[in-house]
């Protein structure tokens, strides 16, 4: 299904289904025993955002340090090897549903409403902002604890009431510490309204720096070998261009011939320089003109080459990355590498990489205007808050990080 169909069935099907559910859960919440309770099986709920996997990865870490709980997560299956990277969720925690059509959609659902039934899933984080479906989901997987985010007077997507623990989304703090609130919820010793009434520290929600093995770097410089076969590790640099965005969000994207007009001036600048363009095998074609765009041999078409769980070694042999405000963004934020993400219709101070990341926003009056009260649906098909951001603003800053590299 494409991204409007799943707003539209999301909507229509989703809005009845959320206000009929919650008379019924409320009331077989009364049944359910949780006074001196604390949560032990928490399921955790993402299933649209790749990148969401590593943001909401300090929230799993409280999770298990200060509950002490197993946690276990749901996702769309092609999302999962984001949530590989980390590997902070065993396999068998995690349940993964596919999106191709309503027919499997329905399916994998009935199948996750048994998984966590058979896990003895007793607490569900629901932590979208944008679906009812996973409103559905949590309401109906039997957990007794329900924590995620309510709107109360704000505007927002009506889900329902099926929440044990409302979260009040607060739009003016990053989302990693919005994921950190809803942990906070839980850790509360008695009932609030609206929850979490804490205090949470940028420390809270630093990511673990991954380093990758001998044998994990040689494989990625033999397949960039296999694609320039002049690439010499000790003489060359290596900088990636990552120019593509998510289907959820295309007006994420600068324009492609502002990447081609930026590689071609940072191949000028060092004849050791290697770019290689990334991005999934679907956007090899793309990523393939590009380089033929740029009339250099030294841009190298990557997208494919390498499966998601390769690219932080990827990001340790590389020296920068210049990329669209999407997944790889906080991919390499669980690396050291200098990182570069253009943003418009979304805002780096609720969304941005919480690693080694520059974020280059233009700001105007009308950014961002994707949030949590319009399912991230913009009417925008002119985004000039990606085409205020020159040529010359992105070349300076990573002139300045080659010279420093």
């Amino acid at each position: 299904m494409n991204i409007d169909t799943m707003r539209a069935v999301d909507k229509w099907a989703g809005i009845p289904l959320t206000f009929f559910l919650t008379l019924p859960v409320k009331l077989f919440s009364r049944f359910k025993k949780t006074q001196g309770k604390k949560p032990q099986r928490v399921l955790f709920i993402e299933l649209s955002e790749m990148g969401s996997t590593i943001l909401v990865n300090p929230a799993l870490e409280k999770t298990k340090t200060q509950l002490g709980a197993e946690v276990f997560f749901v996702i769309f299956r092609k999302n999962k090897p984001s949530l590989d990277l980390l590997q902070t969720i065993p396999n068998t925690n995690i349940y993964t549903i596919r999106e191709h059509n309503i027919a499997v959609l329905a399916l994998d659902t009935l199948g996750f409403l048994l998984w966590a039934r058979s896990k003895r899933i007793d607490t569900v984080v629901d932590l979208e902002l944008f679906s009812r479906f996973t409103a559905l989901l949590t309401g109906l997987c039997g957990a007794a604890f329900r924590v995620g985010f309510h709107s109360f007077h704000n505007e927002g997507l009506y889900r329902g009431d099926l929440l044990t623990h409302k979260v009040a989304y607060n739009p003016h703090v990053h989302i990693a510490k919005n994921f950190i609130a809803l942990v906070n919820a839980l850790l509360a010793p008695s009932k609030e309204l609206p929850f979490s009434k804490t205090y949470i520290d940028d420390k809270e929600i630093e990511l673990p720096v991954l380093t990758s093995s001998e044998a994990e770097i040689a494989s990625i410089r033999a397949l960039i070998k296999k694609r320039y076969s002049a690439y010499d590790s000790k003489v060359h640099k290596i900088v990636l261009i990552n120019p593509n965005a998510s289907e959820l969000l295309p007006q994420r994207r600068w324009m492609p011939e502002r990447y081609v007009e930026l590689i071609q001036r940072i191949l000028k600048t060092d004849e050791s320089i290697i770019v290689l363009i990334t991005g999934a095998p679907s956007e090899a074609k793309e990523a393939d003109e590009m380089c033929a765009r740029t009339g250099k041999e030294q841009c190298v078409n990557f997208a494919g080459a390498t499966p998601l769980q390769q690219l932080p070694a990827l990001y340790n042999v590389a020296t920068l990355m210049v990329t669209n405000d999407s997944g790889p963004g906080h991919f390499s934020s669980i690396t050291a590498l200098p990182t570069f993400v253009l943003f418009g219709p979304e805002t780096p101070a609720l969304y941005g990489s919480l690693g080694n990341s520059t974020p280059i926003y233009a700001g105007l009056a009308c950014s961002p205007c994707v949030s949590a009260s319009n399912h991230r649906k913009t009417p925008c098909q002119d985004n000039k808050c990606l085409q205020a951001i020159s040529v010359d603003q992105v070349f300076s800053l990573v002139k300045e990080q080659l010279q420093q590299g």
